[in-house]
């Protein structure tokens, strides 16, 4: 199983994250260590602005410097899974953090949902036919609420290792995406 995800409360550890370069990075190096260079590569970002990137997450103790190779130097992730939810007071500056970063990763997830879905008529069809796109409207109390979020959460868990051990991966496997949200239907609401 994956490293457990780290609670993160904190309104400037949460406010960290709210860019897209910075989440793109902590994709990159959840696949493993690079150097801004790297990451520079992989993300099409300049070297400049990865380099700055990196600093401000490593700030916020969210990636760390890894073993050095000769004169480069690596950053890898403290920990893969994060659990981003306001204190449990419902601190103001931390709901309103957790709200600028969840838009800046709702709109990142829905470009790569875009991205698939204009590429769909190029994909084998089975690919096609695996994927999804869900929606479910119902009504639950806020525990039961907690327990499905909670039950979504842990769905990949099988597969956990699969990214940073190539090895675990069984023949024919591709990169996946997995985005869910179970939320109170705020417009369902406002029409009763």
């Amino acid at each position: 199983m994956s490293d457990p995800a780290v609670r993160i409360t904190d309104p400037h550890r949460i406010r960290a994250l709210a860019h897209p370069v910075r989440l793109e990075l902590m994709e990159v190096l959840a696949d493993g260590p690079r150097t801004a260079t790297e990451c520079a590569a992989a993300t099409g970002e300049s070297v400049a602005s990865c380099s700055f990137h990196l600093r401000t997450l490593a700030k916020y103790g969210y990636i760390e410097p890894a073993t050095r190779r000769g004169r480069e130097k690596p950053w890898q992730v403290v920990s893969v899974g994060r659990d981003m939810r306001p204190s449990d007071d419902g601190d103001p500056d931390s709901v309103q953090a957790l709200g600028v970063m969840a838009h800046v990763y709702v709109e990142r997830e829905f470009d790569q949902i875009r991205s698939y879905v204009s590429a769909i008529t190029r994909e084998p069809i089975e690919w096609v036919q695996a994927s999804t796109l869900f929606g479910s409207h119902t009504w639950a109390t806020s525990d039961e609420l907690a327990e499905l979020s909670a039950t979504i959460q842990r769905l990949t868990d099988r597969f956990d290792g699969r990214r940073a051990d190539p090895s675990l991966r069984p023949p024919g496997a591709r990169p996946i995406r997995v985005f869910a949200a179970a939320h109170v239907d705020l417009a369902h609401e406002r029409r009763s």
